[in-house]
């Protein structure tokens, strides 16, 4: 599937029918996409998927076996990586041991010619955005791994690239320093208001970043769209299983069948739980499942239940707060009819949840 279609002046990037071969082995198979000026596009999937060779096939770092790349409007096919009007953030930081932060973010200005007083400009209204005006005369060691990244992305604004390009600039961080430059990053966006195309395989990373998410696996394009609308209306199996944290509920078999469907999917939070079996007022029948929690883990703010049920199999059960289920307990599961998903033997929706229009 393709990006949405866009007028030529409107498009950052744009690629047609690109694809990667190594030897016999396609590892990119038929990419098209469009990204529109200011937007905010993330590349997700799992390892080997090709989202990191697509990345470094735009930036020039590797060529195409098939297939065009326009950026900002320009063919770039065989140009340069220093020539395509890019500049990319690497998952490490690749700075010069030698060289201050001020020295790193301004050493491509320099390398090319640039006024000194230029330079200086560009490096500071950098600086500014990313809170390092008073570290500017450190060297990488004097600096923390968090702010070692700033200044790589850093080096990125001074370029003023028609495209910035990221590859899991956030994998060497820790947990805290990952949602804090992620803050950042998503900060930078709206106040560059500039290009972005990000390699992440963090599903928080992409629902919190992206105007839109390119879900690739085995080098194609699953499904192109927002955040919600993936997270929502997948398209196909693939996609369902990968898009969500706790993942979907799939379930195949007979159970399925009674849906009208090969595999039905339902995620964790559209699961309600209750000690006694529910009962339908008008039919004195139920739709529940019945299990025994096999685990049970108590976050605080949510409880999540993995659930045994027999002829379905695990099941996973989300809560919003605390709740006292234990190990051991049976419990009833009603999934809800409004926000179940159905895919045919072919692993493509069926229809869109109705309660998800």
């Amino acid at each position: 599937m393709a990006g949405k279609d866009g007028d030529a002046t409107d498009l950052a990037l744009t690629l047609t029918g690109i694809t990667k071969a190594f030897g016999p082995v396609k590892v990119i198979n038929g990419i098209d996409l469009q990204v529109r000026k200011g937007e905010f596009v993330v590349f997700v999937g799992p390892s080997g998927c090709g989202k990191s060779t697509l990345l470094r096939i735009i930036a020039g770092l590797e060529d195409q076996s098939a297939g065009r790349i326009t950026i900002a409007g320009r063919p770039v096919d065989g140009v340069q990586p220093a020539k395509r009007g890019i500049a990319m953030v690497f998952q490490s930081y690749a700075l010069y041991p030698h060289l201050t932060a001020a020295g790193n973010m301004g050493l491509a200005l320099k390398q090319e010619g640039a006024p000194k007083a230029e330079i200086k400009q560009r490096v500071d209204h950098a600086a500014a955005l990313l809170s390092l005006s008073d570290m500017l005369e450190r060297r990488p060691a004097e600096l923390s791994g968090g702010q070692r990244q700033r200044v790589a992305i850093g080096r990125a604004i001074v370029r003023q690239p028609d495209l910035f390009l990221f590859d899991e600039p956030l994998s060497n961080l820790d947990a805290s320093l990952r949602i804090n430059t992620r803050i950042e990053i998503a900060n930078l966006h709206r106040t560059l208001g500039a290009t972005m195309v990000y390699v992440t395989h963090d599903q928080i990373e992409a629902m919190t970043l992206a105007d839109r998410i390119v879900v690739l696996n085995q080098g194609r394009i699953e499904q192109v769209g927002s955040p919600i609308d993936l997270y929502n209306h997948p398209a196909n199996l693939f996609v369902a299983g990968f898009i969500g944290s706790p993942k979907m509920n799939l379930i195949a078999g007979a159970e399925a069948e009674k849906h009208g469907a090969s595999t039905i999917g339902i995620r964790p939070e559209h699961i309600a739980v209750s000690r006694d079996r529910p009962l339908d007022g008008n039919t004195g029948t139920d739709n529940a499942w019945t299990g025994t929690i096999g685990h049970a883990e108590h976050l605080g703010s949510d409880t999540f239940l993995y659930v045994d049920v027999p002829d379905i199999g695990p099941v996973t059960v989300r809560l919003a707060g605390q709740y006292a289920h234990h190990v051991g307990e049976t419990v009833y599961l009603t999934p809800d009819p409004e926000r179940m998903h159905r895919f045919g033997a072919d692993g493509l929706a069926i229809r869109q949840p109705a309660g998800l229009d």
